[in-house]
């Protein structure tokens, strides 16, 4: 189980299917139809969001000190995501874009501000 846990496929697996099913619930007033393609475009992005998040922080911060490891990390994925989800959402029409991309944009920022204060506060008591 614990193998399980740390699964990257896992991870994007579920990344996928819940933030799919979060844009399918949040553009389902619009019918089945105009609901599916934000679903399955949310996934996808979703699933990639996970697949490179955590390496592109550890990467940032690495090269980082101070209150800049701290700030610029987070902010500049959710930059970088929150620029992606409109893009996408746009393009293939969304009906609910700020309703889609709120939770996924949201969950995504709060893993960046977490794990990189994690990662700098374990870069400090490194000897």
């Amino acid at each position: 189980m614990h193998r399980l846990a740390r699964s990257t496929v896992v991870h994007v697996a579920f990344a996928a299917l819940a933030m799919g099913g979060w844009a399918l619930f949040a553009n389902c007033g619009h019918g089945l139809s105009a609901a599916i393609g934000p679903a399955i475009a949310q996934g996808a992005v979703s699933g990639l969001i996970t697949l490179f998040l955590k390496r592109a922080l550890e990467a940032m911060t690495a090269r980082m000190s101070g209150l800049l490891a701290y700030t610029a990390p987070p902010a500049i994925t959710a930059a970088v995501i929150l620029v992606t989800l409109i893009g996408v959402h746009r393009l293939i029409g969304t009906p609910e874009i700020a309703r889609t991309i709120a939770v996924p944009w949201t969950v995504s920022t709060l893993y960046a501000i977490l794990y990189a204060a994690a990662l700098v506060r374990q870069k400090a008591k490194a000897p």
